[in-house]
């Protein structure tokens, strides 16, 4: 690149991040007023305000703009990072990796590259197609909507760093534990025949540095994709959050997801799984859940399972994976998710 092209572009590039700058400015403001906000609005309302209607509204006005604002935050931040994380690169990175080595990697992997569910099938056929084991995918699979960057930010910052970190060794392990199985189970015939028959295709053109300005672009185009394809899940999962806040009795909730009852993490995971919801959009209700005493390890299993597990992600998969596939896959990740509502329970009591 000469100087004449390199001073060209650091106009621009200060441009582009004194954009950012003022953007995390306003981002910041908006944040503060939250509560303000969300008490003004109720009192314009005619209710009690420390009635169940007057809680669900409150709640539901305050985490609707508490929730999008981290999820645009953390959505933007991970879409400029992801410039550098290329699905070209990412399986490069897998492929040939030994068992064990290779699941924790792709597990690792799959928190900083959030591939949406609608990804799963082509970024499958590309993993296979590269020669990447079957268990290693299937540790990114698992990883990605369980353990990404938006779970963690929000429990982060809904419920504290300790929550956030304990799942995010757990999720981890998970994902390690019941990929390393799965690829232990030698089970590739088990893949739909038309997906063994891919080949890898030609490799693609080298990859070029790509400038801020570029980078910065990148990060709102993850944030109108992102954010675009699953607002109305965070609005519709906040809305039953605030019913449960609001509305739900403590004692329904302690019998079905309390400390004593020992069947209540495995019947968090059974609910969860026909739900559908990304982990934006089921965190609130989890806080909710929380607020009104349900216990921590079952709770965090529900979530587990309704974002790992989800019928609508298994009819996806079901393009490539055989029905028995799909059912080993079940039982072995619903195992690991039950191990770890139990020890969370134990750990949290």
């Amino acid at each position: 690149m000469n100087v004449k092209t390199e001073a060209l572009r650091a106009p621009a590039t200060l441009v582009w991040v004194g954009g950012v700058a003022v953007g995390l400015i306003v981002w910041a403001l908006l944040y503060s007023q939250l509560v303000p906000f969300s008490e003004w609005a109720v009192s314009l309302l005619p209710l009690e305000r420390h009635s169940h209607l007057g809680e669900a509204i409150a709640f539901f006005l305050y985490d609707v703009p508490k929730v999008l604002l981290l999820l645009t935050l953390v959505v933007f931040a991970m879409g400029v990072v992801r410039t550098f994380f290329s699905p070209e690169r990412t399986r490069a990175l897998l492929a040939g990796r030994r068992e064990g080595v290779g699941n924790a990697m792709a597990a690792a992997l799959g928190i900083v590259t959030p591939f949406c569910s609608c990804s799963a099938v082509p970024l499958f056929i590309g993993f296979v197609s590269a020669g990447v084991p079957l268990g290693v995918t299937f540790s990114f699979l698992i990883a990605a909507p369980m353990v990404n960057e938006v779970a963690l930010g929000l429990l982060f910052a809904l419920l504290g760093w300790q929550v956030a970190l304990t799942y995010l060794g757990f999720g981890l392990g998970v994902a390690i534990v019941a990929g390393w199985i799965l690829g232990r189970f030698r089970l590739e015939t088990w893949l739909e025949p038309w997906v063994l028959q891919i080949h890898a295709g030609a490799a693609g053109p080298a990859e070029r540095v790509m400038s801020w300005p570029e980078r910065i672009r990148a990060g709102w185009e993850a944030v109108r994709e992102i954010v675009g394809r699953v607002w109305y899940w965070i609005i519709a999962g906040i809305a039953a959050g605030a019913l449960i806040h609001g509305f739900a009795p403590e004692d329904l909730l302690a019998s079905i997801m309390g400390k004593d009852a020992w069947w209540s993490v495995p019947a968090a995971v059974i609910i969860g799984i026909p739900l559908y919801s990304n982990a934006a959009g089921i965190i609130p209700v989890v806080e909710a859940l929380l607020g009104k005493g349900a216990a921590l390890g079952t709770v965090l299993a529900f979530m587990m399972s309704v974002t790992a597990l989800s019928l609508p992600e298994m009819i996806i998969l079901r393009k490539v994976l055989s029905a028995k596939l799909i059912a080993v896959f079940v039982a072995i990740v619903g195992t690991g998710i039950l191990a770890v509502g139990f020890l969370f329970n134990l750990l949290f009591a």
